[in-house]
């Protein structure tokens, strides 16, 4: 689903990643992330897809919802985890939106 973001501006965190073989824990652990973040001030949504490459983009309202997700104590554990056990590669950046539109049908 596309996340129904506010006017710009505001921030994307674009979390794009290669997994290792098996589930091990992720489908949860990623479930979790995401209901955690919903809970966060500043959250305003995410869309993410996996194939052979993952792509998850979360909507923020400022850098300080950003940096205190990145502090969040769960979110740390499961980055931890997935430096140690899920991921072969990843690479996050960090995006001001200054500028959006869509389309529907």
């Amino acid at each position: 689903m596309i996340a129904k973001t506010p006017k710009p501006p505001y921030y994307a965190v674009i979390f794009s990643s290669t997994r290792t073989e098996g589930d091990n824990g992720y489908s949860d652990m990623a479930d979790l992330m995401v209901d955690l973040a919903e809970k966060q001030k500043g959250f305003l949504g995410v869309e993410s897809a996996r194939n052979d490459l993952g792509v998850t983009v979360s909507y923020w309202k400022d850098l300080g919802a950003i940096k205190r997700w990145k502090d969040n104590a769960k979110h740390t554990i499961a980055r931890e985890k997935g430096r140690s056990e899920w991921y072969k590669s990843f690479k996050t950046r960090i995006a001001k939106v200054e500028r959006d539109y869509e389309f529907e049908k």
